[in-house]
């Protein structure tokens, strides 16, 4: 057979189609980078970071191949950002200020993909949070839970088993009426499906896809089993434990959860 002849116009084609997609690449590496910044200055607890690398994702923004992601990712910080300001005392004013960007972020996300489960329970989130900041005013708070079920039922027909939604309604459980399903056990149980799930599910291909959860779910079981009505300290410093092995160093969970599971077992009474 004869070799086959590689002509200079099949080289120079090659490289225009080559040129773009190298470029596409690198700017999906660099917008990944940044996102890896963000999942870091949250866990550290760093506000001022998020808020600025919210910014940084800004030129990325705009392409039709990474945008969806992207805005997800600029939501993710505001909905972190909250979420870090929650554990501040005291409180920051500008919390509803963050969620309400997050729920923006989110949906730019979702008009550009309406079946982006993540964007959706990114948003169930902030919702509920806006609706714990005005639970004094009924009608406000009615208001916001009646904008969270459409969300929800459209998480349910999709991905209901998405570990990070299972992170979210547990949370909203925990609080909900026992006519409503809620409560401590459902909570705790749905946290528990979750972090299976999570653990369950291989990491995804493209870095810009949300993959996070497993440490999140054991936080919150190592939350809910310190707060239940009889405590587990046990199961909660175990949960903790764990959490803090995969991300060391965590501040919510190393100097302030961590610290609560210790200050609760030091004050059980000593046995025999």
């Amino acid at each position: 057979m004869r070799p086959a002849v590689v002509t200079a116009g099949a080289v120079a084609v090659l490289a225009a189609l080559a040129g773009p997609a190298r470029a596409a690449e690198a700017k999906g590496s660099r917008a990944a980078a940044l996102v890896e910044q963000i999942r870091h200055a949250d866990y550290a607890g760093d506000r001022t970071a998020l808020k600025r690398l919210r910014g940084e994702l800004s030129p990325f923004a705009a392409d039709p191949r990474i945008g969806s992601r992207v805005r997800y990712w600029q939501g993710f910080a505001l909905w972190r950002r909250a979420f870090n300001g929650f554990n501040e005392t005291p409180s920051p004013s500008d919390l509803e200020d963050d969620l309400s960007g997050a729920i923006a972020d989110f949906d730019a996300a979702l008009a550009r993909d309406a079946r982006f489960v993540d964007a959706q329970v990114g948003a169930i989130s902030c919702l509920s949070n806006i609706g714990f900041l005005h639970r004094n005013d009924p009608g406000a708070f009615r208001t916001f839970l009646e904008r969270v079920r459409p969300r929800i039922e459209a998480v349910r027909a999709i991905d209901p088993d998405n570990p990070r939604f299972l992170w979210v309604m547990g949370a909203n459980k925990w609080y909900a009426p026992p006519e409503r399903g809620g409560g401590q056990a459902p909570a705790i149980a749905m946290y528990e499906e979750g972090l299976e799930e999570a653990r369950r599910r291989p990491p995804p291909a493209d870095p810009l896809e949300p993959s996070w959860g497993e440490p999140e779910l054991l936080m919150n079981l190592a939350w809910a089993n310190l707060n239940k009505s009889v405590p587990d300290l046990e199961a909660a410093q175990r949960y903790a434990d764990s959490a803090l092995k995969l991300v060391p160093y965590w501040h919510y969970m190393r100097d302030i959860l961590s610290a609560q599971i210790r200050q609760a077992k030091e004050k059980q009474p000593r046995q025999g």
